[in-house]
């Protein structure tokens, strides 16, 4: 009887290992089409007795304004060219700051994030965190830093059912993501935090002294993504 307990969860890991590897190498090439997130939000329209709408088109790294992806780096994760998926020193900080009951924050890199977006399901457990944990390592062994952004900057949601830099960029400001200035780029990273409560234009006062700040913090940022795999 263990035995064939044993050899079932042997199998099903087997199984998990070779689907979980088997999704992130084709992503690697392939447009990521949707993401759990987007199946949640739409279902969420259903239940509510709403239309099902949603925004996304997926846009390559080159037509994604540097402007952008240099904002995203600097509101969310600063160390993104240089770490390995994961932003210990972060990390520590945001346990300690929960534990002392302050504003709750994550610490997630842009890696983390983007394994999150792709492969799981949104809320807090240790099961999904360590699945996160996986799925980041994978994704940092099999993708490139370039990969990483570009799949990041086309998952996420960026307004009310609005994914990803093309649609956000149409959403809050009717041109294409190429054409994002710095000051438009570090209104959309701004409100990342929650997409739904903040607006990129017409911006609350947090909003704009948020946007400053990310606007001076670009100044630093600079696109080599090949020198983490030097």
């Amino acid at each position: 009887m263990l035995r064939k307990i044993f050899r079932f969860f042997f199998k099903l890991c087997l199984w998990f290992i070779v689907l979980s590897v088997g999704s992130v190498v084709v992503f690697r090439f392939v447009p990521v089409p949707f993401t759990p997130l987007m199946i949640t939000r739409a279902l969420e329209q259903k239940f509510d007795g709403k239309e099902m709408t949603s925004s996304h088109h997926w846009t390559p790294l080159e037509e994604i304004s540097p402007n952008l992806q240099k904002a995203v780096i600097a509101s969310e994760d600063d160390t993104f060219i240089t770490h390995h998926g994961f932003n210990f020193k972060a990390m520590q900080k945001a346990y300690a700051n929960n534990e002392k009951g302050k504003r709750l924050k994550g610490g997630s890199t842009i890696s983390q994030q983007t394994a999150k977006n792709v492969f799981l399901w949104q809320g807090r457990s240790y099961v999904r965190k360590g699945l996160e944990a996986y799925f980041t390592v994978l994704i940092e062994l099999l993708w490139s830093k370039e990969r990483i952004m570009e799949v990041y900057l086309n998952s996420i949601e960026m307004g009310p059912y609005v994914y990803g830099a093309q649609a956000a960029s149409q959403h809050w400001y009717h041109k294409d993501a190429s054409g994002l200035s710095k000051n438009e780029a570090a209104g959309i990273a701004a409100i990342l935090p929650n997409p739904y409560k903040f607006r990129a234009t017409r911006s609350s006062g947090y909003t704009e002294r948020r946007k400053g700040r990310i606007i001076k913090l670009m100044r630093y940022v600079e696109l080599d993504y090949q020198r983490n795999e030097k």
